[in-house]
């Protein structure tokens, strides 16, 4: 298999406060809007990249945050989610886009089998392999952790202008999504989706099956609009204002 990245190519994930001491590994499967250069700008224009459909806008800058305000470990991802999504099944439905909300991505049309599984080992699996290594670090610690996901959604979609500040995601483990919801239910001028603007519970979800559901971990997904947190100063604001209700909200989930 051709090897996709080079010398001056990114790594395919960043850890952040590794010896974070609080009981949660943060995760952000859609930190970076990178292509790698051996794949030029995917056919695309940059400022196309830079929209939504390229990666989570704002979404490192509030992990980040909320990494520091928590104390709390984080692994994001290095490369954009048109080029392999490191929230879809590889080779599955959505995990190489050839359209993202009405754009033709030219670099993802037929793409052969080597080509597909070339992205998934440079750019998804080593990813995945380090929030395994944290989970596996974390366990031989004694240590019980949540797993929480740092997402960002666009304000509207479809012609419907999205009325949520930010949602919790989740499938059929209450632990820490019931704890969440009421902590940040708790601020009357939050409007906070409950599966909401999209739902864990499709199939296509991959990190939170792959890494929490096996292991038992107590696990959601956070997801803040974009609009809301477009500068890395508005970010930190929204990481800092959601902070504590996460906190409370772990220390119910592991006892």
């Amino acid at each position: 298999m051709q090897q996709l990245l080079g010398p001056g190519d990114p790594p395919p994930f960043t850890v952040y406060n590794e010896k974070g001491r609080a009981p949660l590994l943060l995760l952000c499967d859609h930190a970076s809007k990178t292509v790698p250069r051996a794949l030029g700008d995917l056919g695309i224009s940059e400022d196309e990249l830079a929209r939504h459909i390229g990666w989570d806008i704002g979404g490192l800058d509030a992990a980040i945050e909320l990494s520091k305000s928590l104390d709390a470990p984080l692994v994001a991802s290095g490369y954009s989610r048109l080029v392999i999504d490191c929230n879809r099944w590889p080779g599955g439905e959505g995990s190489i886009p050839e359209i993202s909300d009405g754009v033709y991505v030219p670099g993802n049309r037929g793409l052969a089998k080597e080509q597909i599984d070339s992205r998934a080992e440079a750019c998804f699996w080593p990813y995945h392999r380090e929030v395994e290594r944290h989970l596996d670090r974390l366990a031989a610690g004694g240590r019980r952790v949540a797993l929480l996901v740092v997402h960002s959604f666009t304000p509207e979609m479809n012609g419907f202008r999205r009325p949520w500040h930010v949602g919790v995601l989740w499938n059929d483990d209450p632990r820490l999504p019931d704890p969440l919801l009421a902590e940040l239910r708790r601020d009357p001028t939050l409007t906070v989706g409950d599966n909401e603007p999209y739902s864990a519970r499709a199939s296509y979800e991959y990190t939170l099956n792959a890494h929490a559901r096996p292991r038992k971990l107590p696990h959601c997904s956070l997801e803040v609009r974009q609009d809301l947190i477009e500068t890395p100063g508005e970010a930190r604001a929204w990481a800092q204002r959601l902070a504590p209700a996460i906190r409370a909200a772990v220390a119910t989930a592991v006892g």
